[in-house]
């Protein structure tokens, strides 16, 4: 009886092929089979081995994508014949990847499961400008924020938000910019805070926009900077350089 096969979450990280993790590389070249998510950059396929079998299982907001329950049934049936398998995601499979879920199910089936974690692009996208998350003289803590939830009834609650003093990162916000500002807005944040979206963060095409919570909308559709991007919220974005030569974003840098 052939021995059962193990799965791997690896995150690739943001971008940036160099971002890899050494335990990455290692697990993408024992892999027998790697599902790649879109927003994986295909030179990390480099470290693969000749031979492996590469399934592209796309999940962009807002394109086509590839239905969850067929990427779990596909990394347990590889796993069942036999296979190494390397569910390959942007990011950290464990930071709005949906890694938990792809781990529970697998486990309950008696597959073995690793998690291998990779630089989450709300880390990567404020560092790529100079923005740090924390600094002792203006945001003692961060929150990873979705901007929308699985249901309507399961989106954040972006007045208790508003409230805390601390850097609110937001992941796949772009759409619902205009609802999230509003909210931000009546829960009392200032029109004034200062905000940084960093669309493709560490990438060829990356591109951002310094501006303010008050004028979040109209700047974010005037830049032409779209999905993916990180939305950096708070005080630390007066920490970010200069904004990098990129046409369609805004280029005005905060003052102190």
């Amino acid at each position: 009886m052939k021995q059962q096969g193990k799965v791997f979450l690896v995150g690739a990280g943001p971008g940036d092929p160099e971002l890899l993790t050494l335990k990455a590389v290692k697990a993408i070249a024992a892999a027998d089979v790697v599902l790649i998510d879109d927003l994986v950059n295909p030179a990390v396929l480099e470290h693969a081995r000749a031979g492996v079998r590469v399934v592209n299982v796309g999940k962009r907001g807002g394109c086509v994508q590839t239905p969850q329950e067929f990427i779990e049934r596909l990394m347990l049936s590889e796993a069942q014949a036999g296979h190494c398998v390397v569910r390959l995601k942007g990011g950290d499979p464990f930071i709005f990847g949906r890694g938990g879920e792809e781990r529970e199910h697998l486990q309950a089936a008696g597959i073995a499961v690793e998690v291998v974690n990779g630089i989450s692009s709300g880390l990567a996208a404020p560092a790529s400008i100079g923005v740090p998350l924390t600094h002792r003289s203006w945001s003692q803590g961060a929150v990873f924020i979705t901007g929308h939830g699985k249901t309507p009834d399961a989106n954040p609650d972006w007045h208790t938000l508003a409230k805390l003093n601390l850097t609110l990162v937001v992941y796949m916000g772009v759409a619902r910019c205009s609802e999230i500002q509003s909210a931000l807005l009546a829960g009392g944040k200032s029109g004034d805070t200062p905000v940084a979206v960093v669309q493709s963060a560490t990438g060829a095409r990356q591109a951002q926009l310094i501006t303010t919570l008050a004028a979040l909308p109209q700047a974010l559709a005037e830049s032409g900077i779209g999905s993916p991007a990180i939305i950096v919220i708070g005080d630390v974005v007066r920490c970010a350089d200069v904004v990098r030569g990129v046409e369609q974003a805004e280029t005005a840098r905060l003052s102190a």
